[in-house]
């Protein structure tokens, strides 16, 4: 394996670690809803590496949350959702890291993540309508839109520092 794989996949997996280590902490909002920083070390997986990466650490960092603290049942479809968000970061961070570029990531995640797909996986997994799914997550959405914003563009412009650039091949 060559010198600059093994960088990649050891700060991926430290990345990774990361993530996992986030998902303990959550701020339930209620029965179906919470406040989780997770995606942020995905985010940097797929800003850093390209959505390949991204997808990767996303799916499985979903996976690995699921057998280091189980909370119900595993559903796989969360786990299509967090490769879909490590790829939009792959895709949309990968070259330009602009302001403009990080909330258009941002922007993606919430509206195919956040309100379309997680929605219709709390749907099947609970019977509740969509609609009132989508209604609850939307508040969700208005509060954390800006503050997941400010902490992406922090860690997205930390990553394209100086330091950072000269360690990563």
């Amino acid at each position: 394996m060559q010198k600059k794989a093994i960088h990649r996949l050891t700060i991926s997996a430290m990345l990774l670690a990361l993530s996992v280590i986030l998902g303990f902490f959550k701020i339930p909002l209620s029965q179906i809803s919470e406040i989780r920083l997770q995606f942020l070390p995905i985010a940097a997986v797929g800003t850093l590496f390209g959505p390949l990466y991204g997808g990767i650490a996303g799916g499985l960092s979903d996976i690995l949350c699921y057998l280091v603290r189980p909370t119900g049942a595993f559903f796989p479809g969360f786990t299509v959702s967090a490769v879909i968000q490590g790829v939009i970061y792959g895709i949309v961070l990968g070259k330009n890291r602009s302001i403009g570029a990080i909330l258009l990531a941002l922007t993606l995640d919430t509206i195919i993540v956040s309100l379309i797909l997680n929605p219709v996986w709390l749907m099947l997994l609970y019977g509740n309508s969509f609609y009132v799914i989508f209604t609850g997550r939307i508040i969700k959405v208005l509060i954390m839109y800006p503050i997941n914003a400010v902490l992406l563009t922090a860690v997205v412009k930390l990553l394209s520092g100086p330091a950072v650039r000269a360690h990563i091949p």
